[in-house]
């Protein structure tokens, strides 16, 4: 299924980082925002990471991501895709970042899991040339023993870009 990417990126002029994930997965794409699928991880790896609790909707997750300066988006615009699986991604166009990082200081740029990041270099990086990060896959399908002390290890590393 050709599908191209709903979402409008959430930055503003204090973003420090920029999250990059592959594109929205069916789920994220029916409830119109991000990491959307109950279990994926993502949100509730933010709040180990800051220490503080985020709300369940849509406006209080973008209050948190700029309160804690952080860009999120995706590096596909639009993509052949099956339902939600990374691994059959094909002819891909990929989004434009220029608007963010004319309007932002963006530190660094992590891209959250293989997918994502493999993208990024073959479609971003080129363009970009800014280095990114590759953090695990929240995806309920990234299901590794000790998970979730593994997410929060790799994305406090999120945290030594936003608090300076």
């Amino acid at each position: 299924m050709y599908v191209t990417h709903p979402l409008q990126p959430i930055y503003n002029q204090e973003s420090k980082v920029l999250i990059l994930g592959s594109i929205p997965s069916l789920k994220s794409r029916e409830e119109l925002f991000y990491y959307a699928h109950p279990k994926n991880r993502f949100w509730s790896t933010l709040e180990k990471v800051y220490e503080e609790k985020i709300g369940n909707t849509t406006e209080d997750k973008i209050q948190f991501l700029l309160k804690h300066h952080i860009a999120l988006f995706d590096v596909v615009k639009s993509c052949d895709i099956e339902s939600s699986k990374d691994q059959s991604i094909k002819n891909v166009v990929p989004n434009d970042f220029s608007e963010i990082f004319a309007c932002t200081d963006i530190k660094m740029i992590f891209c959250t899991g293989k997918k994502a990041y493999q993208l990024y270099q073959k479609y971003s990086y080129p363009i970009t040339k800014r280095e990114a990060i590759l953090l695990p896959s929240t995806s309920p399908a990234n299901c590794p023993k000790n998970i979730e002390q593994i997410l929060y290890q790799e994305y406090k590393k999120i945290k030594m870009y936003t608090d300076k």
